[in-house]
Protein backbone atom coordinates (compact mmCIF):
# COMPACT_ATOMS: atom_id res chain seq x y z
CA UNK A 1 0.00 0.00 0.00
CA UNK A 2 1.33 3.37 -0.99
CA UNK A 3 1.74 5.75 1.96
CA UNK A 4 -0.43 8.82 2.28
CA UNK A 5 1.19 12.20 1.95
CA UNK A 6 0.52 15.46 3.73
CA UNK A 7 0.35 18.91 2.19
CA UNK A 8 4.18 19.01 2.14
CA UNK A 9 4.32 15.74 0.14
CA UNK A 10 5.82 13.95 3.14
CA UNK A 11 4.75 10.31 3.65
CA UNK A 12 2.61 9.84 6.77
CA UNK A 13 0.98 6.91 8.54
CA UNK A 14 -2.52 5.57 8.08
CA UNK A 15 -5.23 7.41 10.01
CA UNK A 16 -6.40 6.07 13.37
CA UNK A 17 -9.80 7.66 13.61
CA UNK A 18 -11.69 8.21 16.87
CA UNK A 19 -8.91 6.62 18.92
CA UNK A 20 -9.50 7.22 22.62
CA UNK A 21 -6.94 4.87 24.13
CA UNK A 22 -7.23 1.42 25.67
CA UNK A 23 -8.57 0.38 29.06
CA UNK A 24 -6.51 -0.61 32.07
CA UNK A 25 -6.33 -4.36 32.80
CA UNK A 26 -8.69 -5.37 35.59
CA UNK A 27 -8.28 -7.92 38.33
CA UNK A 28 -11.23 -10.17 37.57
CA UNK A 29 -10.33 -13.84 36.95
CA UNK A 30 -10.30 -15.12 33.37
CA UNK A 31 -11.49 -18.68 32.85
CA UNK A 32 -10.78 -20.77 29.76
CA UNK A 33 -11.13 -24.41 28.76
CA UNK A 34 -8.19 -25.70 30.78
CA UNK A 35 -7.06 -22.92 33.10
CA UNK A 36 -8.04 -19.86 35.08
CA UNK A 37 -5.90 -16.75 35.34
CA UNK A 38 -6.26 -14.63 38.46
CA UNK A 39 -4.20 -11.95 40.22
CA UNK A 40 -1.37 -13.26 42.37
CA UNK A 41 -2.46 -14.02 45.93
CA UNK A 42 0.32 -14.95 48.34
CA UNK A 43 -1.78 -16.95 50.78
CA UNK A 44 -3.61 -18.96 48.12
CA UNK A 45 -0.83 -19.42 45.57
CA UNK A 46 2.63 -19.39 47.19
CA UNK A 47 2.77 -23.00 48.37
CA UNK A 48 1.38 -24.43 45.13
CA UNK A 49 3.73 -22.38 42.98
CA UNK A 50 6.81 -23.20 45.03
CA UNK A 51 5.92 -26.89 44.88
CA UNK A 52 5.36 -26.70 41.10
CA UNK A 53 8.68 -24.94 40.48
CA UNK A 54 10.47 -27.38 42.78
CA UNK A 55 9.35 -30.26 40.56
CA UNK A 56 11.95 -29.22 37.98
CA UNK A 57 15.04 -31.41 37.74
CA UNK A 58 17.39 -28.42 37.90
CA UNK A 59 17.47 -24.61 37.90
CA UNK A 60 17.71 -24.02 34.15
CA UNK A 61 14.23 -22.46 33.98
CA UNK A 62 15.56 -19.45 35.92
CA UNK A 63 18.57 -18.73 33.68
CA UNK A 64 16.85 -16.01 31.64
CA UNK A 65 14.81 -14.52 34.49
CA UNK A 66 16.09 -11.76 36.75
CA UNK A 67 14.92 -13.60 39.88
CA UNK A 68 15.27 -17.08 41.38
CA UNK A 69 15.80 -19.87 41.88
CA UNK A 70 14.41 -19.83 45.42
CA UNK A 71 15.92 -22.07 48.06
CA UNK A 72 12.93 -22.06 50.40
CA UNK A 73 9.21 -21.42 50.49
CA UNK A 74 9.85 -18.43 52.75
CA UNK A 75 12.13 -16.85 50.14
CA UNK A 76 9.58 -17.46 47.42
CA UNK A 77 6.78 -15.98 49.55
CA UNK A 78 8.81 -12.78 49.92
CA UNK A 79 9.20 -12.60 46.16
CA UNK A 80 5.51 -13.32 45.54
CA UNK A 81 4.56 -10.63 48.07
CA UNK A 82 6.45 -8.07 46.00
CA UNK A 83 4.77 -9.35 42.85
CA UNK A 84 1.31 -9.07 44.38
CA UNK A 85 1.92 -5.43 45.34
CA UNK A 86 2.98 -4.34 41.84
CA UNK A 87 0.45 -2.54 39.60
CA UNK A 88 2.78 -2.70 36.58
CA UNK A 89 3.87 -5.42 36.01
CA UNK A 90 0.45 -6.75 36.98
CA UNK A 91 1.21 -10.35 37.92
CA UNK A 92 -1.25 -13.22 37.46
CA UNK A 93 -1.26 -16.85 38.52
CA UNK A 94 -2.22 -19.65 36.13
CA UNK A 95 -4.48 -22.25 37.76
CA UNK A 96 -4.89 -25.75 36.30
CA UNK A 97 -8.66 -26.33 36.26
CA UNK A 98 -8.20 -30.10 36.43
CA UNK A 99 -6.32 -29.97 39.74
CA UNK A 100 -7.17 -26.53 41.11
CA UNK A 101 -3.44 -25.96 41.64
CA UNK A 102 -1.34 -22.93 40.72
CA UNK A 103 1.25 -23.99 38.13
CA UNK A 104 2.84 -20.76 36.88
CA UNK A 105 2.68 -16.99 36.58
CA UNK A 106 2.72 -14.30 33.91
CA UNK A 107 2.27 -10.55 33.91
CA UNK A 108 0.78 -7.73 31.86
CA UNK A 109 3.32 -4.93 31.87
CA UNK A 110 4.56 -1.72 30.29
CA UNK A 111 0.90 -0.79 30.09
CA UNK A 112 0.58 2.13 27.67
CA UNK A 113 -3.13 2.96 27.49
CA UNK A 114 -2.62 6.16 25.52
CA UNK A 115 -1.05 4.36 22.57
CA UNK A 116 -2.75 1.01 23.09
CA UNK A 117 0.43 -1.01 23.71
CA UNK A 118 0.87 -3.72 26.33
CA UNK A 119 3.38 -6.51 26.95
CA UNK A 120 3.18 -10.01 28.37
CA UNK A 121 6.24 -10.73 30.48
CA UNK A 122 7.66 -12.41 33.57
CA UNK A 123 6.37 -15.67 32.11
CA UNK A 124 7.40 -18.24 34.71
CA UNK A 125 5.97 -21.65 33.86
CA UNK A 126 6.61 -24.76 35.94
CA UNK A 127 7.15 -28.22 34.40
CA UNK A 128 3.47 -28.91 35.16
CA UNK A 129 2.48 -26.14 32.75
CA UNK A 130 5.08 -26.02 29.99
CA UNK A 131 4.15 -27.63 26.66
CA UNK A 132 0.58 -28.33 27.78
CA UNK A 133 -2.83 -27.19 26.61
CA UNK A 134 -2.92 -25.04 29.75
CA UNK A 135 -0.03 -22.89 28.51
CA UNK A 136 -1.74 -22.17 25.19
CA UNK A 137 -5.09 -21.59 26.86
CA UNK A 138 -3.47 -19.05 29.18
CA UNK A 139 -2.02 -17.11 26.25
CA UNK A 140 -5.37 -17.22 24.46
CA UNK A 141 -7.12 -15.82 27.53
CA UNK A 142 -4.62 -12.98 27.84
CA UNK A 143 -4.79 -12.09 24.13
CA UNK A 144 -8.58 -12.17 24.18
CA UNK A 145 -8.65 -9.77 27.11
CA UNK A 146 -6.01 -7.48 25.59
CA UNK A 147 -7.62 -7.13 22.17
CA UNK A 148 -11.33 -7.86 22.61
CA UNK A 149 -11.83 -6.76 26.19
CA UNK A 150 -9.49 -3.80 26.59
CA UNK A 151 -9.02 -2.51 23.06
CA UNK A 152 -5.22 -2.55 22.70
CA UNK A 153 -3.63 -2.14 19.28
CA UNK A 154 -0.33 -3.91 19.99
CA UNK A 155 0.67 -6.86 22.20
CA UNK A 156 4.40 -7.40 22.82
CA UNK A 157 6.64 -10.30 23.83
CA UNK A 158 10.30 -9.68 24.67
CA UNK A 159 13.04 -12.03 25.81
CA UNK A 160 16.79 -12.51 25.97
CA UNK A 161 17.89 -13.05 22.38
CA UNK A 162 19.74 -16.20 23.53
CA UNK A 163 16.61 -17.71 25.07
CA UNK A 164 15.76 -20.14 22.28
CA UNK A 165 12.72 -21.73 23.97
CA UNK A 166 11.12 -18.32 24.60
CA UNK A 167 11.75 -17.20 21.03
CA UNK A 168 10.24 -20.43 19.71
CA UNK A 169 7.19 -20.01 21.97
CA UNK A 170 6.60 -16.48 20.71
CA UNK A 171 6.60 -17.64 17.11
CA UNK A 172 4.36 -20.61 17.89
CA UNK A 173 1.86 -18.27 19.55
CA UNK A 174 1.68 -16.17 16.39
CA UNK A 175 3.94 -13.26 17.35
CA UNK A 176 6.04 -11.64 14.62
CA UNK A 177 9.77 -11.20 15.22
CA UNK A 178 10.72 -7.53 14.87
CA UNK A 179 14.41 -7.42 15.66
CA UNK A 180 17.10 -7.25 18.34
CA UNK A 181 17.68 -4.38 20.75
CA UNK A 182 21.40 -4.65 21.44
CA UNK A 183 22.75 -4.23 24.99
CA UNK A 184 19.27 -3.49 26.25
CA UNK A 185 19.63 -4.81 29.81
CA UNK A 186 22.26 -5.84 32.35
CA UNK A 187 21.15 -8.71 34.59
CA UNK A 188 23.00 -11.36 36.57
CA UNK A 189 26.12 -9.30 35.79
CA UNK A 190 25.83 -10.10 32.09
CA UNK A 191 24.57 -8.41 28.97
CA UNK A 192 21.16 -9.05 27.47
CA UNK A 193 20.33 -8.31 23.88
CA UNK A 194 16.52 -8.30 23.74
CA UNK A 195 14.48 -9.96 20.99
CA UNK A 196 11.22 -8.14 20.24
CA UNK A 197 8.01 -9.78 19.01
CA UNK A 198 4.48 -8.45 18.58
CA UNK A 199 0.91 -9.16 17.57
CA UNK A 200 -1.18 -6.24 16.31
CA UNK A 201 -4.94 -5.90 16.36
CA UNK A 202 -5.37 -6.50 12.63
CA UNK A 203 -3.75 -9.94 13.05
CA UNK A 204 -5.88 -10.93 16.01
CA UNK A 205 -9.02 -12.27 14.23
CA UNK A 206 -6.99 -14.94 12.39
CA UNK A 207 -5.14 -15.83 15.57
CA UNK A 208 -8.38 -16.00 17.57
CA UNK A 209 -9.84 -18.52 15.13
CA UNK A 210 -6.64 -20.59 15.14
CA UNK A 211 -6.44 -20.74 18.92
CA UNK A 212 -10.09 -21.74 19.21
CA UNK A 213 -9.60 -24.60 16.74
CA UNK A 214 -6.40 -25.79 18.42
CA UNK A 215 -7.86 -25.73 21.94
CA UNK A 216 -11.02 -27.60 20.94
CA UNK A 217 -11.19 -31.05 22.56
CA UNK A 218 -11.63 -32.59 19.10
CA UNK A 219 -8.08 -31.53 18.21
CA UNK A 220 -6.63 -34.08 20.63
CA UNK A 221 -6.60 -37.86 20.41
CA UNK A 222 -7.38 -40.30 23.23
CA UNK A 223 -3.82 -39.94 24.56
CA UNK A 224 -4.08 -36.13 24.58
CA UNK A 225 -1.76 -35.67 21.60
CA UNK A 226 -2.53 -32.76 19.29
CA UNK A 227 -3.90 -33.57 15.85
CA UNK A 228 -3.20 -30.22 14.18
CA UNK A 229 -0.34 -27.97 15.27
CA UNK A 230 -1.14 -24.40 16.29
CA UNK A 231 1.50 -23.02 13.93
CA UNK A 232 -0.11 -24.90 11.04
CA UNK A 233 -3.57 -23.56 11.91
CA UNK A 234 -2.22 -20.00 12.13
CA UNK A 235 -0.49 -20.34 8.76
CA UNK A 236 -3.76 -21.60 7.22
CA UNK A 237 -5.74 -18.68 8.60
CA UNK A 238 -3.19 -16.12 7.45
CA UNK A 239 -3.20 -17.59 3.95
CA UNK A 240 -7.00 -17.61 3.69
Amino acid sequence: MEPRHNEFEQPIGVPVLDWKGAEAPGRAPLTGRYCRIEPVDVERHAADLYDAYSSAADARDWTYLNVGPFESLAAYREHLTRMAASPDPLHHTVIDLATGKAVGTLALMRIDRVNGVIEVGHVTYSPRLKQTRIATDAMFLVMTQVFDGLGYRRFEWKCDSLNAPSRAAALRYGFTFEGIFRQAIVYHQRNRDTAWFSVIDGEWPALRASYARWLDAGNFDAQGKQIERLAHLIAQQRAA
